[in-house]
């Protein structure tokens, strides 16, 4: 798995912006099918006070058009959940649903789901009812089937803070009883989970955040 600028924004009112942002999805998906990944991740855009309807449609439509760029591609555009700063659209589980709903091809398109994201967004999944509530919405919006990978990250903001703050797992406000209820389920088993928090140069941390993570597994 891949992940594309963070300067593509499909759902930008100006048309060079959104001509621009088509052409770059297409070099990644490009490089993405040649290495033969499963996918790319991509934010969605925002939709720069132009509604969030409009924006929903401007992204479906550039997404078709780069999908028909990239005909008979193996590779995934993996749409990722947003925390929902500004004008950003995909910070509800409907809006990646409606994307997918509105694009010509599909299939072609599938979910990323990051935690600080989620959570930012308003989505608390720190106690078992509350995991299975929003994993219940997410089948009904998009449909479990399409969760094709997980971002793992603690949030340095608060529930619903529409930040997006990357924290070290167990350090952040979701703390470890969210990714322990997303590790133990049988469903993600063999789903890939991506370590996005911060790093250093010698990248230590990860081999930290790793130990509290495999610490979680059936626990």
């Amino acid at each position: 798995v891949s992940h594309a600028s963070y300067l593509i924004n499909l759902g930008s009112p100006d048309d060079a912006l959104w001509e621009k942002s088509i052409n770059a999805l297409v070099d990644e998906l490009q490089r993405a099918e040649a290495l033969g990944l499963l996918g790319v991740v991509l934010h969605p855009g925002a939709h720069m006070q132009q509604g969030e309807e409009v924006g929903i449609a401007r992204v479906a439509a550039g997404l078709d058009r780069a999908h028909a760029a990239t005909g008979g591609f193996k590779t995934l555009t993996l749409l990722e959940i947003t925390a929902g700063q500004g004008t950003t659209l995909g910070y509800k589980f409907e809006h990646l649903g409606a994307m997918r709903a509105q694009a010509s091809d599909p299939e072609r398109l599938a979910v990323c789901f990051d935690t600080c994201h989620a959570f930012a967004a308003g989505y608390d999944f720190r106690e078992p009812a509350g995991y299975a509530a929003m994993m219940d919405e997410f089948d009904r919006a998009i449909g479990l089937d399409l969760l094709t990978c997980f971002h793992f990250n603690d949030s340095k903001g608060a529930l619903g803070s529409h930040k997006d703050r990357h924290e070290h797992i167990g350090q952040g406000a979701i703390g470890v009883s969210g990714f322990a209820h997303i590790l133990n389920d049988a469903r993600f088993a063999n789903v890939p989970m991506i370590l996005e928090t911060p790093k250093s140069d010698d990248m230590h941390e990860d081999v930290e955040n790793f130990e509290v993570l495999r610490g979680l597994i059936d626990a």
